[in-house]
């Protein structure tokens, strides 16, 4: 699916959000390396399940052709800073949800623009008829979890010791839900 850009102006700094294109796919793939070496929030380490150009334009060709997905991207002064993207599945007994994913990179933290991603894509996720919405979240990222409850998400379970990061300690993982706003 493909939205329109919109355009925000937060603390002085002008950033764009508009759905993926192909010639975002280079810079993309480069992103997403960069940002799991900044933060322990994301489920990779740096260079793990590496995902190159090709494989990013396929991504982005095949969400802009599916209704049930959606591929954003964050733009600071021509750069890609941030992504987010809701992934449906084509079983007919999951084909009422979506799973939510966001990243930005840490240059780019407090600005707002992971929580414009996440209310895009939820203002997207309702209009398209999506019944729910998913995501999975470390479970010490307090600020992301009172985010996520802020905008109508709530915890659904916690798997326990559910990864094991570098420091050698499990972390839990937070699974939340949220149900389309029937407004």
């Amino acid at each position: 699916m493909l939205l329109e850009q919109q355009v925000f102006n937060v603390k002085g700094m002008n950033y764009s959000i508009r759905s993926a294109e192909e010639k975002d796919a280079g810079e993309l793939s480069s992103l997403r390396v960069q940002i799991d070496g900044e933060t322990e929030n994301m489920d990779r380490e740096q260079g793990e399940a590496y995902i190159d150009e090709a494989g990013f334009a396929g991504i982005i060709r095949v969400d802009a052709q599916k209704p049930r997905n959606l591929f954003l991207v964050a733009v600071v002064q021509g750069r890609i800073v941030g992504y987010a993207r809701c992934e449906g599945v084509g079983l007919k007994r999951f084909a009422h949800k979506v799973e939510f994913g966001v990243c930005v990179a840490r240059e780019f933290w407090g600005y707002g623009i992971g929580k414009k991603l996440l209310e895009i894509s939820i203002h997207w996720a309702d209009t398209a008829g999506v019944e729910k919405m998913t995501l999975n979240v470390l479970g010490t990222n307090e600020k992301a979890v009172e985010l996520y409850k802020k905008v109508g998400f709530e915890v659904e379970g916690i798997m326990r010791r559910d990864r094991m990061h570098t420091d050698g300690q499990f972390y839990d993982t937070i699974v939340m839900g949220r149900f389309r706003s029937r407004a």
